[in-house]
């Protein structure tokens, strides 16, 4: 068996473009349920956003660079967790707080927030975080690879469809509204079949080097969502909001993390492992996490 940074999960060009696009409808599912006032809402509570704003792109990527210092990864898997860090909130979180009585609405907030501040912050955190420490600058700098050439690939997958998604609800509501369910759920198996798809095509790489990314994804999850609770917490915010939060940093959109990683890095093993088993065990845990907090009344909130 190869050493992990040996190994190359390469697609080719056709079936990247096909997954560029792939993200691009679920982004364009995601916003049609967006409106402008979503974003204004959002100001609304401005300790929850802004603890879920900075939690997940400040904080959590700085954490995730002093956890790489306790655990000592090899160089490609901790690039893949700097990487995850790095992106923004996953497409499920939402759903995930609505299941477990927290606040949606917040989330709606924080998600549509955290997606638009990411086209500036993931490539800045990943070029940040990924230079500075000395396990993953190596690769960095192999790679040599621009923020900008980042930052323009999360415009043309984020920004672009989540624009268009954003003016055809708001241009043609009626249109929207028929097919704002029927996009949420096919987005929802795209996007999990995209991620088990990016498995199953490599399965006999991910049998052999899985025991090296199940304990460091578990850890690096449950930090996420233990952090974001106790932050809510400690700054008196709500059970729901807390719920809210709580999702909002512990859920990453790790289906633009292994695209990022097949455009930039030629599917390069110890990064798409790590990413690709976020993408699976976020939505274990997120939704263990929500049906025992669904069982359980919000503190403070009407039953």
């Amino acid at each position: 068996m190869a050493p992990i940074d040996q190994v190359q999960l390469s697609f080719n060009p056709q079936t990247l473009t096909l997954l560029n696009a792939v993200l691009g409808l679920v982004m364009f599912g995601v916003a049609l349920e967006l409106k402008v006032d979503d974003f204004r809402a959002a100001f609304k509570t401005p300790r929850a956003l802004a603890l879920g704003l900075l939690g997940h792109h400040v904080l959590f990527p700085a954490m995730t660079y002093v956890l790489i210092w306790v655990l000592n990864p090899i160089p490609s898997i901790a690039l893949g967790m700097i990487l995850v860090s790095s992106c923004p909130a996953g497409h499920i979180s939402n759903f995930l707080v609505h299941l477990s009585r927290g606040n949606t609405a917040l989330s709606v907030s924080v998600s549509a927030l955290s997606t638009a501040v990411a086209l500036v912050m993931t490539p800045l955190n990943f070029a940040f975080w990924g230079n500075l420490h000395p396990v993953t600058s190596g690769l960095m700098r192999q790679v040599a690879m621009s923020p900008w050439e980042m930052l323009e690939v999360i415009v043309l997958l984020l920004g672009v469809p989540l624009v268009a998604g954003m003016w055809v609800a708001r241009r043609y509501p009626g249109f929207a509204a028929r097919i704002r369910k029927p996009m949420k759920i096919l987005s929802m198996l795209v996007l999990v079949g995209f991620i088990v798809g990016a498995l199953a095509a490599n399965f006999r790489h991910f049998l052999d080097y899985i025991q090296f990314v199940l304990l460091v994804v578990f850890i690096h999850n449950l930090l996420a969502l233990a952090t974001g609770y106790s932050l809510s917490a400690a700054l008196g915010l709500p059970e729901r909001d807390r719920r809210a939060i709580t999702f909002e940093m512990g859920i990453q959109n790790s289906g633009l993390g292994l695209i990022l990683i097949f455009n930039f890095f030629n599917g390069l093993g110890g990064m798409a492992i790590v990413t690709a088993w976020w993408g699976i065990w976020h939505i274990v845990a997120g939704l263990t996490l929500a049906t025992w907090w669904k069982r359980r009344d919000p503190q403070g909130a009407p039953a």
